[in-house]
């Protein structure tokens, strides 16, 4: 296998002249016998290189290989270096090189005139605009904000530190990596022009603010590659980028057209479950409208069915094309052909819900499938639905992972690996969608489709059955193939707006009948709802905030507890913890005086231990939720309490979680994965702000069996029925430990990303840096391992089994079964 070397950047030293830096990485995760020159047209030029091991990987190529590693060419230019064309890195192996890079010099002359800096975002707010990004200070530089008119914004400027920009200007001290809020309040231009203006240095970014919906799809589709291009977010330090990377050269779908050629049955496997005899044989009734159906995709549909593997089946058709119907004929011709296959032919055009309904009279199953008219089955999908049948007759309902396959059918996409019964998703986002079978006295229960909610009618039916059972199970193999169609909602989201009108009214509906007191929303990302639930009450909240000095830290969060909050029925118990300054005591004092809702308490233990802190805390409580918040974080919407206690005053969650973000923005958490990193791990770290996640799961509320108690709410007494924190989990896991025990007792736990907060992470206990820490942190993963064997050997069932454990960004797991 070749080992090629890819750069990912090309930038200036900031302080050397005639310094210039490439940064890239081995496809052999090592430079191994490979040798680099470079050359400035065709002459070799000096260079030192620097091999930097990441702490996190930095992508896992197409052979499987883990990158781990990147190297540093810090190459120095000749002064004449201005006068040539081209300047090249070349990568030899056994005495044969190739270009792994070049660049004109044109372009590099530009380059050493211009500011360092990136734009991550820019936001309109309720009463102007913010920006957020970064630029490397190399001589007093200043932002100017104007318009195309030329007219000034003079926008406020928040410093942020930006700790991920200095890990790659390591010749900058701290001060010179400047990360900043710009903050105007005023009127919105369309556009505005962020200019970097230093000494004998400039740079200029013009964002457009206020978009059409044109514009906003172009500049989706700018900023993903801007992403994929900004050398900051390349090297381990967000995969967000890394997957945009992916999208934007189709390396993602040539990994997952590889991966599903792997676990597709043989034709041997095929023959053998088709030759296998069950003893449980129920006949499952395939339910298809149609309406004027190309023939093509009308054919290949019957045809995967005809092709199962599992024989005792029934197609169920209902033409709703009326009158003069253009697939008559060939329906004609498939009843003929095959006796399993029925179709009602009716005389007049037919809506969704109607056209269903039709096929579903003249079932005759013992179990209801549903497809589209242009859909296909995987050959084995019907053969797997009964295999979970025979291993546990008691279910009623099963719904498979799906992914998209292009008009002509043989390009298989975006693969939709699903969580096992998630309700709280459910309730977001109709994530099951195909395939889905159902037992007949279910359906029956239910009722037929309402045409009340055509567009998204099989999400309220499906909202209909789970209200009627709890029997569910998830067969998380890719056996639905969805053909993608350019004005389908999966493609085209803004064709079906009404789809998503109707989608909301189907959640409405479901909270109606089940008698929760919440509302639907529809938000920003088709397809994709919000629930606030109504709160009748005002239980008093106690805020547990363990703290050992670090003022400053508690002042903000405190702070924005006080004045971010519409909650106000709270009592603060901080739990000192071995402070060693005296201004901590003197603030502590200052703050009881001033704030009544604020109580001081003392834990006396010698060594850190977070479980024992946060138990001492709950004993001084008085409040029926206990909210354990980390004193590095602050809240970030005003209505972050009230989004948690919504969740948790039901009787069936018994915690509930926030989305959390690092200072510079990217997502700190977004819920727990039991296993991921070996362990457990949080989902999506360092995705981008504004990222969805993996078909929406950073946005929408949804199960997960734990969140980080960095921010956790939790009913008091569901606490002390599972014995608060386990002690031994002194530092580690201690969080993921007690969600674990409130799943075991039958509560869910809910990811809200409504609850909003940044987190400081780690400023205050600092890092696993002596032998004796780390001496503790293996023992607690040993003990965390020991008593959760079972979910760590079977898999998180809010996750899959297809995608990796080695990264939380929701990527293909390439030794999946």
């Amino acid at each position: 296998m070749e080992n090629q070397f890819c750069v990912t950047i090309c930038r200036f030293h900031t302080k050397a002249e005639n310094k210039l830096l490439i940064i890239g990485w081995f496809s052999q995760n090592g430079i191994n016998e490979n040798k680099l020159l470079v050359c400035l047209d065709k002459k070799k030029i000096p260079f030192t290189m620097e091999k930097v091991d990441l702490t996190r990987s930095l992508l896992r190529t197409r052979e499987g290989i883990l990158i781990t590693r990147q190297y540093y060419l810090w190459i120095d230019l000749p002064r004449s270096w201005r006068d040539c064309k081209r300047l090249e890195v070349k990568n030899f192996y056994q005495g044969a090189g190739k270009t792994a890079y070049y660049t004109d010099v044109s372009k590099l002359r530009k380059a050493e005139k211009e500011v360092q800096r990136n734009i991550d975002k820019s936001t309109v707010v309720e009463d102007g605009f913010q920006i957020l990004g970064w630029y490397i200070d190399q001589g007093d530089v200043k932002l100017r904000f104007s318009d195309k008119s030329g007219r000034k914004y003079p926008a406020e400027i928040i410093r942020k530190d930006r700790e991920d920009v200095r890990k790659v200007f390591p010749e900058n001290a701290g001060d010179e990596v400047v990360g900043f809020l710009a903050y105007y309040k005023g009127s919105v231009p369309k556009q505005i022009t962020v200019s970097f203006e230093g000494a004998g240095r400039y740079a200029e970014e013009t964002l457009t603010l206020v978009q059409t919906p044109v514009q906003k799809g172009i500049s989706s589709a700018a900023t993903l590659y801007k992403k994929a291009a900004a050398y900051y977010r390349q090297f381990g330090i967000s995969a967000t980028a890394l997957r945009a990377l992916d999208k934007l050269t189709g390396r993602e779908e040539i990994a997952y057209r590889a991966w599903l050629k792997r676990h597709t049955p043989s034709g041997q496997v095929l023959r053998m479950q088709r030759e296998h005899k069950f003893e449980f044989s129920p006949k499952i009734s395939i339910v298809v409208p149609l309406y004027k159906t190309p023939e093509k995709y009308l054919a290949e549909m019957i045809e995967s069915v005809r092709s199962q593997t599992y024989g005792n089946w029934e197609l169920c058709l209902s033409d709703g094309s009326g009158e003069n119907s253009p697939i008559e004929q060939v329906l004609k011709q498939y009843e003929e052909k095959d006796h399993r296959i029925r179709v009602v032919y009716n005389k007049e055009p037919l809506q969704i819900s109607d056209n269903t309904n039709e096929a579903l009279k003249i079932t005759t199953g013992d179990y209801i499938a549903f497809a589209d008219h242009d859909d296909m089955l995987a050959p084995d999908a019907l053969y797997e639905c009964v295999k979970v049948l025979n291993q546990d007759s008691d279910t009623e309902i099963i719904y498979t992972d799906e992914d998209k396959v292009d008009m002509n059918g043989r390009d298989n996409f975006m693969p939709n690996f699903k969580s096992d019964f998630n309700l709280d998703m459910l309730r977001c986002t109709n994530y099951i969608c195909h395939l889905f079978v159902v037992k007949r006295n279910i359906y029956e229960a239910a009722g037929m489709l309402n045409s009340e909610y055509d567009g998204a009618q099989d999400y309220d039916f499906v909202l209909r059955c789970i209200e009627r059972s709890s029997r569910i199970k998830h067969i998380p193999k890719i056996l639905y193939h969805w053909r993608a169609h350019k004005d389908s909602t999966a493609e085209n989201p803004e064709s079906k707006n009404y789809a998503y009108a109707a989608g909301r009214k189907a959640i409405q509906a479901h909270y109606d009948r089940t008698g929760i007191q919440a509302d639907a929303y529809e938000t920003e990302y088709k397809g994709f709802y919000r629930s606030k639930y109504r709160i009748t009450e005002q239980p008093l909240i106690s805020v547990i905030i363990p703290n050992k000095d670090h003022i400053a830290d508690l002042e903000k969060c405190i702070a924005s507890l006080e004045e971010r909050n519409t909650y106000k029925n709270l009592e603060l118990v901080i739990v000192e913890n071995n402070s060693e300054q005296e201004e901590t005591f003197a603030y502590y004092k200052k703050l009881e005086e001033k704030n009544p809702k604020v109580k001081v308490v003392y834990w006396e233990g010698k060594e850190f231990n977070y479980s024992s802190i946060n138990n001492f805390g709950v004993e001084q409580a008085s409040g029926e939720y206990l909210l354990f918040l980390n004193n590095d974080t602050e809240l970030v919407n005003m209505d972050c309490i009230e989004e948690l206690l919504g969740y948790c005053q039901r009787s069936d969650v018994g915690a509930v979680g926030a989305r959390m973000y690092y200072e510079d923005g990217t997502i700190q958490h977004a819920g727990v994965i039991i296993g991921l990193g070996g362990v457990a791990g949080h989902a999506f770290s360092r995705a981008s702000h504004e990222d969805p996640g993996y078909f929406g799961r950073i946005i929408i509320a949804q199960n997960y069996n734990a969140v980080t108690a960095a921010c956790m709410l939790t009913k008091k007494p569901v606490f002390h029925e599972v014995g608060g924190f386990d002690e031994k989990f002194a530092v580690a896991f201690n969080d993921v430990d007690l969600c674990l025990r409130i799943r075991k007792a039958g509560y869910l736990i809910v990811y809200n990303p409504y609850a909003e907060l940044n987190h400081y992470e780690s400023k205050s206990r600092g890092y696993e840096d002596t032998p004796e820490k780390v001496k503790r942190f293996n023992s607690e993963i040993g003990l965390f391992e020991k008593r959760w064997k079972n979910i760590l050997n079977n898999g998180d069932p809010y996750y899959n089994p297809n995608l990796t454990l080695e990264e939380g960004n929701f990527g293909l797991n390439p030794h999946a079964n």
